[in-house]
């Protein structure tokens, strides 16, 4: 895969105001490793296998095991995540599909258990801004960095 372009470049400004927006996301006050998971799920819903890269990394270094970073996509099948990443990978879910879930009532009380009305925001804000990264990096075919290709035995 080749990059289209490399947005940074081409426009410096808008790079500088998805920077501000991670600023405030990185400042929230949420936990770190439940925003990993938080971004981890958007990508994989979103494909953006740049930020599959950044993120899973992020993870482990934030705690994330691996067993947890793996499992992520069935994590409705799986008791590795507590009631609040839960409600939060529920959130992401319903947010990033938007157009099919329409964000429900019941997925909200779930978060509405689980976070403060401040923290509710946080999270969206969150979700929010991950997608828009994804949509970055899918858009224009962002490259993750990667090691040298296999070599066959």
């Amino acid at each position: 895969m080749q990059a289209r372009l490399n947005y940074i470049k081409t426009s410096p400004a808008t790079y500088q105001a998805l920077r501000a927006l991670q600023a405030t996301v990185d400042q929230c006050g949420l936990e770190k490793p439940l925003l990993e998971l938080v971004k981890i799920r958007a990508s994989q819903i979103n494909k953006c296998a740049f930020c599959l890269h950044m993120h899973t990394r992020d993870a482990r270094k934030a705690g994330v095991s691996e067993e947890r970073i793996y499992v992520l996509e069935a994590w409705r099948e799986s008791p590795l995540y507590t009631d609040r990443e839960r409600a939060a990978l529920a959130w992401t879910e319903a947010l990033t599909l938007l157009p099919e879930t329409g964000a429900p009532d019941d997925v909200y009380a779930e978060v509405a258990a689980q976070f403060s009305e401040p923290e509710i925001v946080s999270l969206t804000l969150a979700i929010s801004a991950i997608n828009l990264w994804n949509r970055f990096g899918v858009g224009f075919r962002l490259v993750h960095p990667h090691m040298a290709p296999l070599v066959e035995a």
